[in-house]
């Protein structure tokens, strides 16, 4: 990664020479730099929430819960990202992305650290809902600063990364999975399982952030003057009137509930479900991750020819039918093979609709932040009910409700339509 610059343009400004070109070979070096970070932070991102969700069986065992009272614990993790979301913007604004970023993933670290020190040492699961929460909090403001960065980056270079940033993502859920499965193969604790990586994390973030731009705007960046604080509120809950922007906060909704299904159940489904072990179960939400990687690398050049609606409409029907597979499974092997699916359908709406959002560089930071609150429903509310129906139908059985949302979001994929010009050329 080239060496960091002084200077860097301000969130949302293109540098002059950088719209004017299309390809990598005239990409100035330090919008490379920035864009490798972005590529860096998510895949971050991905690591410590794949960390956990790989090693959610043995939390689950160590705490002793059935499948309702972990639908209730991850409902901790879900609460705390919706606080994080909330206040991401100001945390944007205050700090600037290198300290904000900085500060999410050191609070993201803490919980996931605390998580195993509660399964481990002090098996209580209020506690362990408590570090939930502040896991929460860290990964959903990391969520927006992140997503903004990147759609930044994405005008400033003026092609369509968006999708290949959550692409890293996934790079980082895929490895955070393989570690976690080859800790529980091993019978590493959770607790330095969990400890070692969010040491990791926080480390790799101190380095990376150098290469982000030093300050951010997230007003109208054809000015210097910023707006006071309460113009800022004011304007970020103003978005909430678009309807166009609720339309893309329900594509994010039913593709994200498509995406956390796996990420909070997918493993114990395998287990509970189609009667397998702890090992087979984080190798299978392995199979999914790998799937929403293979699906995201892909993504833009696909985005690029047939448009996102297109897209978006049959990256659903994929992840329905692939559902059903992994629902109905008569034996492993078409499991995994319904998992892939299920991880190739749901692997473009939040990218796509988060670009969707962002299309306005003046209000992104606000219009992320609202799409991302929306989508998060899905983890908010997702957990318990998934749990509940768990509880009394069968986990198998209750991801039928995922097949719904899904539908939604079909229906919902002409409002993330492209803008006209969204990229100078």
């Amino acid at each position: 990664m080239p060496q960091p610059a002084d200077a860097r343009p301000p969130l949302g400004v293109p540098d002059a020479d950088a719209t004017a070109v299309n390809t990598p070979k005239s990409t100035p070096p330090h919008l490379i730099a920035w864009r490798n970070a972005v590529f860096i932070i998510f895949a971050l991102s991905g690591l410590s929430m794949a960390t956990w969700v790989a090693r959610l069986p043995a939390v689950r065992d160590q705490l002793h819960l059935d499948t309702a009272a972990v639908g209730l614990v991850i409902l901790g993790l879900s609460i705390g990202s919706i606080i994080g979301l909330v206040v991401a913007p100001q945390i944007l604004a205050a700090f600037g992305p290198r300290r904000g970023i900085v500060f999410s993933l050191t609070i993201a670290a803490i919980g996931l650290a605390g998580v195993g020190i509660s399964a481990a040492l002090l098996p209580e699961p209020a506690l362990a809902t408590l570090f939930l929460a502040i896991f929460g909090f860290g990964n959903g403001s990391l969520d927006v600063q992140m997503n903004v960065e990147g759609a930044a980056s994405e005008r400033a270079i003026g092609r369509t990364l968006m999708p290949l940033m959550h692409a890293f993502f996934s790079f980082g859920t895929v490895v955070g999975a393989g570690l976690g499965a080859a800790a529980s193969a091993l019978d590493i604790p959770v607790s330095w399982n969990l400890g070692l990586m969010a040491v990791l994390i926080v480390v790799a973030g101190v380095i990376v952030v150098r290469y982000l731009p030093q300050t951010v705007d997230v007003e109208d960046p054809s000015t210097s003057v910023k707006t006071p604080f309460r113009m800022r509120v004011k304007e970020s809950l103003s978005v909430w009137a678009d309807t166009r922007l609720l339309l893309i906060g329900l594509i994010i909704l039913g593709m994200a509930f498509a995406e956390g299904s796996a990420n909070d159940w997918i493993a114990l489904a395998t287990v509970d479900g189609h009667h397998e072990d702890n090992t087979t179960g984080a190798l299978m939400f392995g199979v999914f991750v790998v799937a929403m990687t293979v699906g995201r690398v892909a993504g833009g050049p696909v985005l690029d020819r047939f448009g996102r609606v297109p897209v978006l409409r049959i990256s659903a029907l994929v992840g329905a039918i692939g559902l059903l597979g992994f629902i109905l499974a008569p034996g492993l092997p078409t499991a995994m093979i319904g998992a892939a699916l299920w991880g190739i359908g749901a692997s473009l709406g939040f990218p796509v609709g988060i670009s969707a959002a962002s299309d306005d560089p003046k209000t992104a930071a606000a219009r992320v932040s609202a799409v991302a609150i929306i989508g998060y429903i899905a983890f908010l509310a997702g957990p318990p009910l998934l749990g509940f129906l768990g509880q009394h139908f069968g986990i198998l059985n209750a991801l039928f409700v995922v097949l719904v949302l899904l539908v939604l979001a079909a229906l919902a994929a002409p409002a993330a339509r492209e803008r006209t010009g969204r990229f100078s050329a």
